[in-house]
């Protein structure tokens, strides 16, 4: 029996029972070193960004990033100030004027955490150990980065995990040198860890080292005093789409845009990994099932994914220009109507609504409605393509032959560049987009973690991961029934690809199949779950990753010998602090007890 109102959350696994123990951090120093501290490459720089304030709000003044110098990213984003810590500034100092040949600072304290995130950053590390630098070391591999390469070429990956020659396969690859520097830090660091159960099973067979920790990647969740101020978010946010689409679709534009519902899909443009090739072939099925239902119901996607390209296509700007055009006609014309109407009024006549309009006024209507006239279809990328022929995206859509015609009840849109709110086609930063839209869609293969489907949680919109992502096990282990509450996960790891595709597109066609009202109370339930991604309890994690690696660098200083190392549930205190906002009801109706242990 499905009951309107369930969620059953499970213990965070994994911590030991310690949490009432905290480091005495005035003679600690922590760094954290890694590629993407202040350089957005990919989701680390959102890990470190977000976590920064949980950390601080430990560490105070004794924690340091340290990352690539960039002169625009220094200007934007940091600001030049004196390091607090007299030993940083002395070491600092050493540097600026004897090059590397750095002098050790820090005389009889040597209690310092050094956490270095991807192989991009363990060099530091390994040259810290071969020296016998006295640091603790965490290690954290966001991707296995064989892994990676394996998946975007196709290989049956998580099928063959014992069965690959991994030196073999870097060498074949070309990347031998740097999975050589990975697998040394990941021996060399006192505490190895990973972002997910899913990548920490990649990691053990590819760098053979099983995780000490699992640190499931969070945000920072803002939370609102009423549910309706999310809601009233999503609703102005998806009026900015609208505009848009009618100026995307002009000319085309004969469907009901109080009847479309916005899809997407973002990141890096991985197409295998990111499940770009799965989403698209069910996009293909969907159209065909809406068509067949004679649903009136248009889906417009959009793939948010940065390529090579020379610029915004003339179509699309062109869209964007009509679309003001007529704006400003018809503002024009409702002016000269307003005023003669409040002049007949204040006659006290009733106006004659056929001489209120004079010809010139039909005149400027049918010009502007000429203009609108379009005997192409709308164009399925809003820029110029470099690779056009060859584009993985534009060559699936070719193959499937979703071309935006009138017929078609699905609409693609494809934006090869990140959004910006100074872009003169859509002018969204990526919040405000992903406010705006009704669905994110993330069928990844390869995902160790997934900060897309997060985000569209934390912000209450519905999402559709796979349980090959680090985020979508996430949720399998600690919601019940997490389609109930907005979170679809596809099966692309025990089921064939022409499963696992039918069941992405029925995903979509139930959700298309929603009125919307329950969409409403679908993006409540699905806010509802941002408390499980919150850094205020993920960061912990990280925390007891530190408190492992001191404990292993200083076992004189430090010990943890009276700590179950055992993954535990936490304490029922923090549970219940986590399930504050949740409930979970029996078939009789009775409430129960979520946090007994």
């Amino acid at each position: 029996m499905r009951l309107s109102r369930s969620l059953s959350i499970t213990s965070l696994s994994g911590l030991p029972l310690w949490e009432e123990e905290s480091l005495d951090v005035q003679d600690l120093l922590l760094f954290e070193v890694s590629w993407e501290v202040t350089n957005k490459v990919g989701g680390i720089y959102t890990v470190i960004q977000t976590k920064a304030k949980i950390t601080v709000d430990e560490w105070g003044e004794n924690y340091i990033m340290m990352g690539p110098y960039y002169e625009h990213n220094f200007k934007t984003q940091v600001e030049k100030c004196e390091p607090p810590n007299q030993a940083i500034k002395a070491a600092m100092d050493s540097l600026i004027n004897n090059g590397c040949q750095l002098t050790d600072q820090l005389q009889d304290k040597p209690n310092v955490i050094a956490h270095f995130h991807e192989w991009q950053a363990g060099t530091g590390l390994v040259l810290s150990r071969s020296r016998k630098i006295p640091l603790a070391t965490v290690f954290t591999t966001h991707a296995t980065l064989l892994g990676r390469y394996l998946c975007a070429g196709n290989a049956d990956f998580y099928n063959n995990l014992d069965k690959f020659n991994i030196d073999q396969e870097a060498g074949e690859r070309q990347i031998y040198h740097r999975y050589c520097l990975e697998r040394a830090a990941v021996h060399c660091a006192h505490v190895f860890t990973t972002v997910s159960q899913i990548t920490a099973v990649e990691a053990n067979h590819m760098l053979h080292r099983q995780p000490d920790v699992v640190t499931p990647n969070g945000l920072n969740v803002r939370k609102f005093s009423a549910m309706h101020e999310f809601q009233n978010l999503h609703s102005m946010n998806k009026a900015k789409i609208q505009e848009f689409v009618r100026g995307h679709f002009y000319g085309h534009l004969d469907f009901n845009l109080e009847k479309t519902l916005f899809f997407f899909i973002a990141g890096r443009y991985e197409f295998s990994n990111k499940g770009a090739d799965l989403f698209l072939e069910s996009l293909s099925r969907l159209n065909y099932l809406l068509r067949v239902q004679k649903s009136d119901v248009t889906v417009v996607v959009f793939f948010i994914m940065p390529a090579k390209t020379n610029n915004f296509n003339v179509e699309s700007l062109k869209g964007q220009a009509v679309r003001k055009q007529l704006w400003d006609t018809a503002q024009s014309v409702k002016e000269k109507f307003g005023k003669r109407l409040y002049e007949s009024l204040l006659r006290g006549e009733i106006p004659d609504m056929s001489k209120i309009l004079d010809r010139d006024d039909f005149t400027i209507m049918k010009r502007a409605i000429y203009a609108t006239q379009r005997h192409s279809f709308p164009p399925v990328t809003t820029h110029n393509m470099l690779d056009d022929s060859t584009d993985p995206i534009l060559s699936n859509i070719r193959r499937i032959g979703l071309f935006n015609g009138r017929n078609d009840r699905v609409k693609i849109v494809f934006h090869p560049e990140f959004l910006s709110s100074t872009s003169p086609l859509l002018p969204m930063d990526y919040e405000e987009f992903v406010r705006g839209c009704h669905l994110g869609v993330f069928p990844s293969y390869y995902e160790p973690w997934g900060y897309t489907p997060g985000e569209c949680t934390v912000m209450g919109i519905p999402s559709v991961t796979t349980n090959l992502s680090g985020f979508g096990c996430f949720m399998e282990e600690h919601v019940s029934d997490p389609s109930e509450y907005g979170i679809y996960i596809v099966d692309r790891r025990f089921r064939s690809a022409d499963e696992s595709c039918n069941q992405l597109t029925q995903f979509m066609f139930s959700f298309c199949q929603q009125s919307r009202r329950q969409r409403i109370i679908q993006r409540n339930r699905t806010e509802r779950l941002s408390d499980l991604l919150d850094w205020r309890y993920l960061g912990r994690f990280y925390m007891h990753a530190r408190h492992l690696a001191l404990s292993r660098s200083f076992p004189g200083k430090f010990k943890m010998d009276h700590l179950n190392l055992a993954p535990v549930s936490l304490s029922h205190s923090l549970r219940c602090t986590l399930m504050q906002s949740f409930s979970s009801i029996t078939d009789n109706g009775n409430m129960i007890d979520c946090c007994t242990p």
